[in-house]
């Protein structure tokens, strides 16, 4: 898992901060630990080797910068060279009125497609969809479910050609905003998909192509983006099943090597788990400095308050804070996505925590909704009598009310323990970001 990256450049990072110092020894030692967790995510042994003979000159023999520490300077460089590694922002797709979608088998190209659908509706465009995947069996029924639940319109060919389907959809959404264009894959890039693909583009002159590439196929990434390229001309990448595979990183720095621009990434089952890639963002949450920006405006999205978002990190809430939070953080995303984003809070709360909490989000409802007002201001206030009250309300156990008054309260505790990454105060982890350049 990508995960997996975090926690253990995480963990290299947290022994840099645990010294009070640092010497050349330490650098040495942190050099030795990047390269085996790179490796580990599949990112090729030449980008490596550079990363960490760029990390070894710029810590121990250029010159330091005036107001950083020996340590500071490394987790600077560290940083720095994480981001230039994997790399950099891309423009969005407003503005992109015909996008065409190309991919291989099992990229996860179709339920990409709606996934930029729902991104384009929430930034207030009308998007449609034309099907022209033909190929896969059931790939248009796919699209079609997909699309009804957002709604969005998709033009189907009654002949069930690629072709007759991308010229009857440009004719019928002239007067949409944008205009998705869903292709067919193959298990290759081999001939009979070459020219389908050729043809197509020469038919709807995309303002913009984008290939769709899984996560888990690693560095080869690169090679795939360079033989679509040059077939359609490919203006970005979406890197998909970014939560499912160690080799996410490797994926990410193939493409940035070989100069594949990535514009988005794929963390998730559900239709809004698509993410703006941006590289500073992304190495600010691997290295457990969160990205509060993200998840200020999926908290948006989720109608969740700025002041809630505070309360969460500042482990002050009642249960009806609790209640509310716990709603708009389903709509934000998996637990894990929405811990990462929170400094401090990336891969410190257990795996098995975050998966009970998720199953138990529904239960729990029920059980705050047979609350008085009182109770949800003052979870004190619940003893057993009110317990067994409770329970028979919301239909659950009493056991099941008591678990939720223990994980609120193991919560609470939580999130003023890891307030900062590696038990760091919160004003040393803002002080840090800020040398680093990190916005806030």
């Amino acid at each position: 898992m990508l995960e997996d990256l975090g926690k253990n450049i995480g963990s290299t990072i947290r022994k840099i901060l645990a010294r009070s110092s640092v010497d050349p020894a330490d650098v040495n030692i942190l050099v030795k630990d990047l390269q085996r967790d790179l490796l580990k995510t599949d990112v090729d042994v030449k980008l490596v080797y550079q990363i960490s003979e760029n990390i070894r000159r710029r810590c121990l023999k250029d010159k330091i910068p005036e107001g950083l520490t020996l340590r500071e300077h490394t987790l600077k460089v560290v940083y720095e060279e994480l981001v230039s590694l994997l790399g950099e922002k891309q423009v969005g797709l407003m503005g992109k009125r015909k996008i065409m979608f190309v991919g291989l088998f099992g990229s996860g190209k179709t339920t990409t497609t709606a996934k930029i659908a729902s991104y384009l509706k929430k930034k207030g465009l009308k998007p449609a969809i034309i099907a022209c995947d033909y190929h896969r069996p059931a790939a248009v029924e796919q699209l079609e479910q997909l699309a009804e639940k957002l709604g969005v319109p998709v033009h189907v060919s009654e002949k069930r050609d690629p072709y007759d389907a991308l010229k009857g959809g440009l004719a019928k959404f002239g007067k949409h905003d944008s205009i998705l264009i869903d292709t067919a894959g193959r298990d290759a890039l081999d001939k009979e998909l070459a020219n389908e693909l050729k043809k197509m583009n020469a038919i709807a002159r995309p303002d913009e192509v984008l290939l769709v590439i899984p996560a888990d196929i690693g560095r080869i990434a690169g090679k795939q983006a360079e033989e679509f390229h040059k077939l359609v001309g490919v203006t970005g990448v979406i890197i998909t099943k970014m939560d499912g595979t160690a080799k996410g990183g490797g994926a990410l720095s193939a493409c940035s090597a070989t100069n594949a621009k990535v514009k988005f990434i794929g963390v998730g089952e559900k239709i809004d788990a698509l993410e703006e890639y941006d590289p500073v963002r992304f190495v600010g949450r691997l290295l457990g400095m969160g990205d509060l920006q993200s998840l200020l405006e999926k908290a948006k999205e989720a109608d969740i308050s700025e002041d809630s978002v505070g309360k969460i990190m500042a482990g002050k809430f009642t249960l009806k804070d609790f209640y509310e939070q716990l709603s708009g953080v389903r709509k934000m995303g998996s637990l894990g996505s929405v811990m990462d984003m929170i400094p401090g809070l990336g891969g410190a709360i257990p795996e098995e925590m975050l998966v009970q909490q998720e199953e138990k989000m529904k239960k729990y409802g029920y059980i705050i909704d047979s609350m008085t007002e009182d109770e949800k201001v003052d979870a004190e206030l619940i003893h057993s009598s009110r317990i067994k009250r409770i329970a028979k309300g919301s239909g659950t156990s009493e056991k099941d009310v008591r678990d939720l008054l223990k994980q609120y309260k193991q919560a609470k505790i939580m999130m003023k323990k890891f307030g900062g990454a590696g038990g760091m105060k919160r004003g040393q982890m803002a002080k840090l970001m800020k040398k680093f350049g990190v916005k806030m």
